[in-house]
């Protein structure tokens, strides 16, 4: 049986659960395949401290340099983290004609386009699915299995550590503080959290996705990106009341109708979401991304996204589709631009329904300066929420609003937040309707 040499860069948890799993699951492997898969080398800077697997010593190494230089090594695999060594590591490996299997959402994010060009140049295959959204298999869906859609919208619960803490904060009643805490004592948030929490975890695999789906390689600095920290209890228990839960979202879609020279909104933000729609149910540290096809319909994807278990299931399985390429060369190199789209619509003319909480004066006359100023953008009110009197006769005032535009809004909350009436910042979250 022919055997494929595989270099892993990078032994920390996921590249620990990758060794395990290849060799614990051998046997299977090659049943299916009918080749070997053999770790032949691997990089790490820490070869002495010791893990739960213990790869013979002759295959380790501190310098990725070596799984490049080695010609044992077919197919390297990037498990490092970071951005700057993994860039030099992926084009070293793409220039010496090795395959390259990648988890690092980040990486191809911020360099994807000069990544998949190169790869393109020199014919040499990127497989990348643990970069996003961990065990679900959504790259080889998106690349394969609805090849003849035009994809109208994706909708994706892709980061576990920020559903993890408004799943606390619902079902338990925690403040955002207290359920970031829990989460990173249950070790499902880091010691920093910040990508989880501020958003831009999940917006890398946004981009990915989004790029995938519309054939043009999404700028980071053409998306817009809100995070979970300034969510309360009260926002919680305020949504609820109106029959949403709040999610942070991923939004991805285009016009319904265009099938050329289409916008594409990319977006992620804290979303209401009715309590009716699939997503509401997502809990804890699981993924979930809804995706419509204009020729399949509605498909849903459900699972755990992060974790050495489920990443390392995802890099596995391309490490074998990698093999077979080696056997079988492919006609694409993992991304396959096309001129059907090309630019992401601003988030000032993103249209979406809006939930707002204001803190202000319990007097007369409030509701109708703040319902005179939305009406002056001519924004509607759909429902008001105004419980009695507390703390010292500030009260919560929650509004739900018709569609608007982000210019709209952004005009509206200047003018209300400079109300004597209005004693705190507003808080102004989407209202996300699934019309498709």
């Amino acid at each position: 049986m022919r055997q494929i040499g595989i270099g892993i860069a990078g032994f920390g948890t996921i590249g620990v659960g990758v060794y395990k799993h290849l060799t614990g699951n051998r046997r299977l492997l090659c049943e299916r395949l009918g080749l070997e898969l053999t770790v032949t080398k691997i990089a790490d800077l820490d070869i002495d401290t010791p893990r739960s697997v213990t790869p013979p010593r002759s295959i380790l190494c501190r310098d990725w340099q070596e799984l490049i230089d080695d010609p044992q090594v077919q197919v390297v695999v990037e498990l490092m983290g970071g951005i700057k060594n993994p860039y030099k590591f992926v084009m070293a490996a793409i220039e010496k004609g090795k395959i390259v299997v990648t988890a690092n959402k980040a990486l191809l994010a911020e360099h994807g386009k000069e990544i998949f060009a190169c790869a393109a140049a020199k014919r040499v295959p990127i497989f990348f699915e643990a970069a996003a959204a961990g065990g679900v298999p959504i790259i080889k869906a998106l690349r394969e299995a609805f090849v003849a859609n035009h994809i109208r919208s994706m909708h994706g619960i892709i980061n576990g550590t920020s559903n993890y803490i408004l799943t606390r904060m619902t079902q338990a009643g925690l403040g955002f503080e207290e359920a970031l805490k829990e989460a990173q004592a249950a070790g499902y948030a880091e010691a920093d959290p910040t990508l989880d929490i501020n958003g831009w975890d999940a917006a890398h695999k946004a981009i990915i996705l989004a790029s995938l789906a519309y054939g043009f390689w999404v700028n980071a600095a053409d998306i817009h990106v809100e995070g979970i920290q300034n969510i309360t209890a009260a926002d919680i228990e305020f949504a609820e009341k109106l029959g949403y839960k709040i999610k942070l979202l991923a939004v991805i879609k285009s016009d319904e109708s265009c099938t050329e020279n289409c916008p594409v909104e990319v977006r992620v933000h804290p979303t209401l979401v009715p309590e009716s729609h699939v997503l509401a149910s997502v809990n804890g540290v699981f993924n979930a991304i809804a995706v419509h096809g204009d020729v399949v319909g509605e498909t849903l994807f459900y699972g755990r996204g992060a974790g050495q278990d489920a990443t390392a299931s995802a890099v596995i399985s391309d490490l074998a589709e990698a093999a077979v390429a080696l056997e079988i060369p492919r006609p694409n190199f993992g991304f396959v631009p096309h001129g059907l789209y090309g630019k992401c619509k601003p988030i000032s003319e993103v249209i979406t329904p809006y939930y707002l909480r204001l803190s202000v004066i319990d007097r007369p006359g409030v509701l109708a300066l703040i319902s005179g100023i939305l009406s002056e953008e001519r924004i509607g009110i759909s429902s008001v929420i105004q419980p009695e009197a507390h703390e010292e006769e500030i009260v919560p005032l929650v509004l739900m609003l018709h569609d608007a535009s982000q210019g709209q809004m952004d005009r509206a909350i200047g003018k209300i937040a400079a109300l004597d009436c209005v004693k705190r910042p507003p808080q102004v979250l989407r209202v996300e309707t699934f019309a498709c």
